[in-house]
């Protein structure tokens, strides 16, 4: 069992393809409008007129697929009045089911929207790194469904000084707010914190169930 499972996200060469999402919904047999993962579409650019007359376009996309990034200081847990939402030793954030009740205030604070109400159960759940499977040493369900090996996962400390820790891309919300363990490979085209250029192109497959 790693100390502190981390996923990392190669957006280069992430197509979007939405088959981490699927085999997640597979593995835990999630109903319909709860998505634990959910695969962001970022996109933008126009024409740009140069200086002898004529047009460029500098249009852009790019995907980011994020689930819960069990962050090192999560703000789900904090919010959780009945202390259902918990952090194991390792970093796993997970819902005990005999003690929430449904409230829906982690979901309401996570800024990845990570939380997810089973309207059928009346109660919070989520991503939970398919645990049981590390602990037998194979990888998330997610990670394992990736045609292209773009989502990845590992030691935190490891991916994060193999890769860095860049500034988050637009849409990922600011990295201080919660250290999430989520490392990022930054896309060509990234938009960053200072250059809100773009928008989602698939805002209803990423909105709260």
């Amino acid at each position: 069992m790693l100390k502190r499972p981390a996923f990392y996200l190669d957006t280069q060469i992430c197509t979007g393809c939405k088959t981490c999402i699927i085999a997640c919904k597979d593995k835990h047999d999630l109903p319909a409008g709860v998505r634990w993962r959910r695969v962001v579409e970022f996109t933008g650019g126009d024409w740009d007129c140069l200086p002898d007359g004529t047009f460029n376009q500098n249009v852009f996309a790019y995907y980011i697929s994020v689930s819960c990034n069990h962050c090192q200081d999560p703000v789900c847990v904090k919010a959780c009045p009945s202390k259902a939402m918990h952090q194991d030793d390792h970093g796993i954030v997970t819902v005990d089911p005999e003690k929430c009740v449904g409230c829906r205030y982690c979901e309401w604070v996570c800024p990845y929207s990570a939380p997810q109400f089973d309207k059928k159960l009346g109660r919070m759940t989520k991503c939970d790194f398919c645990r049981e499977d590390l602990q037998q040493g194979a990888p998330p369900a997610c990670v394992a469904g990736c045609p292209t090996r773009a989502l990845q996962f590992g030691e935190y400390d490891q991916l994060a000084a193999e890769y860095g820790s860049d500034p988050p891309m637009i849409p990922m919300p600011p990295t201080a707010l919660t250290k999430p363990s989520f490392v990022l490979e930054t896309h060509r085209d990234a938009q960053l914190e200072h250059a809100r250029k773009g928008t989602i192109g698939n805002p209803e497959e990423v909105k709260d169930a």
